[in-house]
């Protein structure tokens, strides 16, 4: 084949390819994604007047609690199903909050609870957020040892 006769063949089948993927709609897919991951956000700052006015807590202890309660809701809605409907809608807007991290958890252990305790629901939990856990301990311990040493 040669070189114009490839190129042709090559647009064709890019317009082909192209005929059967709809448009992606850029802009409705951002403004879910700022819906979504603004409503959650706005839950933890419920969950933060309502721990602050209701139990008194504050400072350190406030941000460990609304953290409690985002990742004990993720988690509640992705057992009950209803988290993946949110993220099939939202897209990133339902993954970049804590939410989603407590997602990414508990949807492979729900998924392979069948294969029993240990090999599936223990094994199988961190397989997406695992790599996430330990270079996030990783990076805090590098910044914690740069800090300590400043």
């Amino acid at each position: 084949m040669t070189g114009k006769n490839r190129d042709n063949y090559n647009k064709n089948y890019i317009a082909y390819v192209n005929s059967f993927n709809p448009p992606t709609q850029h802009f409705k897919n951002c403004f879910r994604a700022f819906i979504v991951g603004g409503g959650i956000c706005c839950i933890g700052q419920f969950l933060r007047g309502i721990f602050e006015s209701a139990f008194g807590l504050y400072g350190d202890e406030l941000a460990a609690a609304v953290s409690i309660g985002l990742i004990f809701l993720g988690t509640l809605l992705t057992g009950l199903g209803v988290y993946d409907r949110i993220g099939r809608y939202a897209g990133a807007g339902s993954i970049v909050p804590i939410t989603g991290f407590a997602n990414s958890v508990a949807s492979p252990a729900i998924e392979f609870k069948t294969e029993g305790l240990v090999y599936g629901l223990a094994a199988k939990m961190f397989i997406v957020a695992g790599p996430i856990i330990v270079y996030g301990v990783l990076a805090g311990t590098i910044v914690g040892m740069i800090y300590l040493l400043l």
